[in-house]
């Protein structure tokens, strides 16, 4: 079966960039521009993962985050954040609030599939 990746940024360029990756490694994919929309899209495309960026209009990826951890049908839900902040004592509350995984922008594109693929094995 197809993992479906739900891609949540603000950044237009980087949506584009990240749908188009995904995509071509085969994944069924969605996108959202903000916090609101990302819950919406939760519920309604239910993916496998979830790429969140952090720095968001409406509800922060952070904020994100912590409402689908505290949510017990989600509990298999793979989160990784995405961020341009990547002090260590941002990265410590992204794995606290629940992230699987961190990720720094600007990232490797290659790095980010390898670590999505880890994830979802």
């Amino acid at each position: 079966m197809t993992k479906k990746i739900l891609i949540v940024d603000d950044e237009p360029n980087i949506v584009l960039s990240l749908e188009f990756m995904m995509k071509k490694e085969g994944f069924a994919v969605a996108v959202a521009a903000d916090g609101d929309a990302a819950l919406e899209q939760v519920a309604a495309f239910a993916p496998d993962l979830v790429l969140l960026d952090v720095m968001m209009p409406k509800k922060s990826g952070y904020e994100v985050c912590q409402l689908l951890r505290a949510d017990p049908a989600r509990a298999g839900l793979k989160i990784v954040m995405l961020t341009a902040k990547g002090r260590e004592t941002e990265v410590a509350k992204g794995i606290a609030l629940g992230a699987d995984a961190y990720v720094t922008k600007p990232f490797s594109t290659k790095d980010l599939v390898a670590q999505v693929k880890l994830l979802l094995a």
